[in-house]
């Protein structure tokens, strides 16, 4: 018999967005009723960046967390937390001087990258274990986690009993990844996350899937997700293979060509093509069992 789907919505991401959305959460009051309204529409986790309330840029503020958090909890709603911890990585070099960073990078030793976690206890967090050129425009960066920094982010996620979902961009990511099953930095069946589409990185076909998918631990947890107008299609091919999926307005605004969405609407789209496929999208309480982790806190 077939576990279910386990169906993950990223609620707000951090990188800059369409102002002209009309319903974007930035705030935490924004972000946690985003969070709820994803659950009500079927989702069994909630991928949560915090935005700076006053400027809607993406932020790492603690207190920022907690409040989404602690206002999720409050709400009684059955919903399985993931925190980013992929902030802090973000390098820009001079282009007059490559050796030197601009005033915009933003790096972080692993202690500072995890600090939130300590505090919020999420049932997951994302670790993305890839290092990667990126441009925005005309800016140019580098997102980069040295294997010394993500070994050392692995341990304290151990410490603070966190499941990391490994993040992986490429399929060098995934064989790293499964370097520190090998180590013991990852406890029970590791949770890999395929990111597909992104400039630079793996594409969004099924090929890719398939070719990272064998690749993975036998044990291990997997899903798949696109950007912009893949990530649909993407729900498709990565359940029909077995895996679990992701949707959410951090990585598509759009329920068609200029239409913008909700999370609420691009989870239950999601919730529909899975079951018209023949699957079933798992509960929160379901998707603990198949993850293994401990009842909620």
């Amino acid at each position: 018999m077939d576990t279910k789907t386990i169906l993950t919505c990223a609620v707000s991401g951090n990188a800059p967005f369409n102002r002209k959305h009309p319903n974007f959460p930035v705030t935490p009051a924004q972000i946690a009723a985003s969070c709820l309204e994803a659950a009500a529409a079927g989702a069994s986790v909630v991928h949560i960046h915090v935005r700076d309330p006053e400027t809607g840029e993406g932020s790492r503020d603690p207190a920022l967390f907690r409040e989404v958090v602690d206002r999720i909890r409050d709400s009684g709603v059955d919903i399985l937390i993931n925190l980013t911890c992929g902030l802090g990585a973000f390098f820009l070099p001079d282009p007059e001087n490559e050796a030197r960073g601009l005033p915009g990078s933003d790096m972080l030793t692993a202690s500072e990258r995890v600090r939130h976690l300590a505090d919020c206890l999420p049932d997951i967090a994302s670790m993305d274990i890839t290092t990667g050129n990126q441009e925005e425009g005309d800016t140019q960066f580098v997102y980069l986690n040295t294997t010394r920094t993500l070994r050392q982010m692995a341990r304290l996620f151990q410490q603070h009993g966190v499941k990391p979902e490994l993040e992986v961009f490429s399929a060098g990511d995934i064989l790293f990844g499964n370097q520190m099953v090998a180590e013991g930095l990852i406890d029970d069946a590791p949770l890999y996350q395929m990111v597909l589409g992104v400039k630079w990185a793996a594409p969004s076909t099924v090929e890719t899937i398939l070719y990272q998918k064998s690749l993975l631990p036998a044990n291990a947890h997997w899903a798949a997700f696109g950007i912009g107008r893949q990530q649909m299609p993407m729900v498709a091919q990565a359940a029909l293979l077995g895996g679990n999926v992701r949707v959410g307005l951090e990585d598509n605004l759009y329920l068609s060509r200029g239409v913008f969405a909700s999370n609420g609407q691009l989870v239950e789209r999601a919730v529909t093509i899975i079951e018209m496929i023949g699957k079933q999208v798992a509960t929160p309480a379901e998707a603990r069992i198949q993850l293994g982790l401990a009842p909620r806190r």
